[in-house]
């Protein structure tokens, strides 16, 4: 910048500045909005925030959570990440729980916490990232969190011997926010 004229570097300054505080503020609202238990380290900023669509594949199994019972168990999901604020699209898939930006980078990653989102609803989680693969919006994402606008629950239909093994459909919407270090 020291090529600049002084007024033409002071309103960059004033420009890149302005642009960190929003960045700021835009990470301080989603973290206002998480429960304090879903809440990533402050350390971290928001990279990109994209709302989803997409379907619960749950399948009537036998478990053996509270004793041998009939329940319906998630056994796969896939939703479309549509363009939040980066303009980026992209997809999730899961098992394994992966998301895949349209620039090509990916990554995977462990839940660490599961919130209720409410009634007939699916969970908002927090998820911490794996490294990813590929260079581009994902590269360097460390926290991942979802939460649920609607949908997603548990199917209304019986669960029994009777249907063991009969898969579901549910459809949900949420906002997935990615996080990386500042």
């Amino acid at each position: 910048m020291n090529g600049f004229p002084t007024h033409t570097r002071q309103g960059l300054s004033r420009l890149l500045l302005a642009a960190g505080l929003a960045a700021i503020a835009t990470g301080a609202a989603a973290q206002d909005k998480a429960p304090q238990i879903m809440q990533v380290p402050a350390d971290n900023r928001i990279v990109w925030q994209a709302p989803a669509e997409g379907a619960i594949t749950y399948e009537c199994r036998l478990t053996q959570t509270d004793g041998a019972r009939y329940a319906w168990v998630i056994a796969g999901a896939a939703a479309t990440l549509g363009a939040g604020q980066s303009g980026q699209t992209g997809t999730y898939k899961s098992p394994p729980d992966t998301w895949r930006a349209a620039d090509g980078s990916t990554l995977t990653g462990m839940e660490t916490v599961r919130a209720n989102a409410g009634p007939d609803r699916l969970y908002d989680q927090l998820v911490l990232a794996n490294p990813s693969s590929g260079v581009g919006l994902l590269t360097g994402v460390t926290y991942i969190q979802r939460f649920v606008r609607a949908g997603g629950g548990v199917p209304q239909s019986s669960c029994s011997a009777a249907n063991k093994g009969h898969r579901e459909q549910v459809r949900y919407q949420a906002d997935y926010v990615f996080w990386k270090p500042n």
